[in-house]
């Protein structure tokens, strides 16, 4: 199907968070500018732009024909503030998710939180999503046993209080929580993800409550799961096809990674940095099972609680109804022509 000769573009730009995505793995393996070379249409990423505004795109998706997946905490807000995007595909990919406390600290369940002090991180970001992601884990942990956020002490973690970086480079996701520890400011914080699973290592941390595989998703839900595939509104409206096409690639290579574990493992360790050892450890032996891209109702729900979380914590300005924010029009154009895929 031919670009619409009104509406031609000659470049479809993509941001992806370092986590693991179908979109990294289908612009790995080369799938997507393969189908879009005969069209003489480029593929860019955000870090390739000359402009240093369009960085930003990552967080209010600014750049038109922009496909962003990665947390959901930035393309949440931006929807909130009113940018036109529309959710195409959601992916659940389970990963490390953790309260925890230093040994020795008494603290070794949840029970023992009460009236403790809970470090909770404050950055300097458009869209806080890691103080987001902690708030809600405590949320949640704490109502899990009957408690709520008003039977802890809250502590905040300004980065200006613990980050000291004058070189230019970006500082570990978990400087500030391991400082208030090590200084005894605070006795529990939350951590995800390989950083916080080698933080809890090297601290021989105890885990006091476990999100991220947790047997109800409701506890796991998080600016990591579910994790929306987001793009411009107008681009669906003005070039279906190559939405559609695009989204056909990033199906594929979901499926794709259900064959291939061992290369999935190695994909999503050269786009994340992370080990393999620590692919495997912090996103479970079921990874490359955990990479489809559907719209099911599982994750439509959970993304909604999610939402509405946020807007109840004051990160968003304005609520929206989450039907609206999702076009399901780019999946059923393709599920005809991908097997097993997930609706």
């Amino acid at each position: 199907m031919k670009t619409s000769q009104n509406h031609k573009i000659d470049t479809i730009w993509y941001t992806r968070c370092t986590v693991p995505t179908p979109l990294s793995i289908a612009l790995q393996l080369g799938w997507v500018e393969q189908e879009f070379s005969r069209d003489g249409i480029a593929i860019r990423s955000l870090l390739e732009s000359s402009k240093p505004t369009n960085f930003n795109s990552n967080y209010d998706h600014n750049l038109p024909n922009l496909f962003r997946q990665g947390g959901s905490v930035p393309p949440i807000w931006v929807r909130s503030n009113g940018q036109q995007t529309k959710v195409i595909g959601l992916t659940w990919t389970d990963e490390f998710q953790s309260i925890i406390s230093l040994p020795n600290s008494g603290i070794n369940t949840l029970k023992d939180i009460k009236g403790r002090r809970v470090g909770i991180p404050k950055h300097e970001y458009p869209v806080d999503h890691n103080r987001a992601s902690a708030l809600r884990a405590f949320q949640v942990a704490l109502n899990t046993i009957g408690l709520t956020l008003n039977d802890v002490e809250l502590i905040d973690l300004p980065d200006s209080a613990y980050v000291h970086v004058s070189d230019g480079h970006a500082r570990h996701s978990y400087v500030s929580e391991v400082y208030a520890l090590v200084r005894d400011e605070v006795d529990v914080v939350y951590v995800k993800d390989v950083r916080g699973a080698e933080v809890s290592n090297l601290l021989g941390a105890n885990v006091v409550f476990d999100l991220g595989f947790h047997p109800d998703p409701f506890i796991r839900i998080s600016n990591c799961s579910p994790r929306p595939l987001t793009v411009n509104a107008d681009t669906i409206e003005k070039h279906p096809d190559i939405v559609s096409r695009l989204l056909r690639q990033v199906a594929r290579a979901g499926q794709w990674a259900q064959k291939h574990p061992d290369e999935t493992v190695t994909l999503i360790s050269r786009e994340t940095g992370w080990s393999e050892y620590w692919v495997r450890r912090v996103f479970g032996a079921d990874v490359h099972k955990n990479l489809r891209i559907g719209l099911t109702e599982e994750s439509i729900n959970g993304i909604s609680v999610f939402k509405d979380f946020l807007f109840e914590n004051g990160f968003l300005k304005e609520n929206f109804d989450i039907n609206s924010w999702i076009d399901p029009s780019p999946l059923d154009s393709i599920k005809a022509e991908v097997i097993s895929l997930v609706r």
